[in-house]
């Protein structure tokens, strides 16, 4: 093999560990149906309980949020209403939700750079989550002042970091 056919193998091969998507697997324990939300990416669904909704969120994706809707009701055309975390009556949001929400909050890094992940309770609470990664803590919001949850804008002490290209899960009604 050539050597520059070996360095663009190793330059392609750089550049695709760089670009990694990670995986969020959200599952709905709850008793009853919920339709979580994800922006930028992913829109929205319905989950009965005990199902399972998997997510391929890209690196270098930054502010997003996931949350539960719930008392929801849509047309076959996917326009409806949902009693919390409404998202402009749509069932695959592209906007965020209207409080009360309990979100789950991330940044993916990207090219090797670190992950972080929270809980905010900040727009209100609406339902109990617990939000994870692989590699790092698992954080729980069981009531609306949860004490893994932010409470407030400027509460830096409840973003946590975790390993680039990690993958995570949100469990609704833990």
């Amino acid at each position: 093999m050539a050597a520059s056919s070996v360095l663009f193998l190793l330059l392609a091969a750089c550049f695709a560990a760089g670009t990694s998507a990670a995986t969020f697997t959200i599952k709905n324990n709850c008793p009853y149906t919920v339709w979580p939300a994800a922006t930028p990416v992913g829109g929205g669904r319905q989950l009965n309980s005990g199902q399972t909704w998997t997510l391929n969120v890209p690196s270098g994706t930054s502010g997003g949020r996931i949350w539960g809707r719930t008392g929801c009701s849509f047309s076959g055309a996917g326009r409806g209403h949902c009693a919390s975390g409404d998202c402009g009556g749509a069932l695959s949001c592209t906007l965020s939700g209207q409080p009360p929400l309990t979100l789950a909050e991330f940044t993916i890094g990207g090219g090797g750079k670190q992950d972080f992940y929270d809980i905010s309770v900040i727009d209100g609470y609406n339902l109990p989550m617990d939000f994870s990664c692989s590699n790092g803590r698992n954080l729980q919001c069981r009531q609306p002042r949860c004490p893994d949850a932010y409470l407030f804008p400027s509460d830096n002490t409840k973003n946590h970091p975790c390993r680039a290209n990690s993958n995570y899960r949100v469990t609704f009604c833990p």
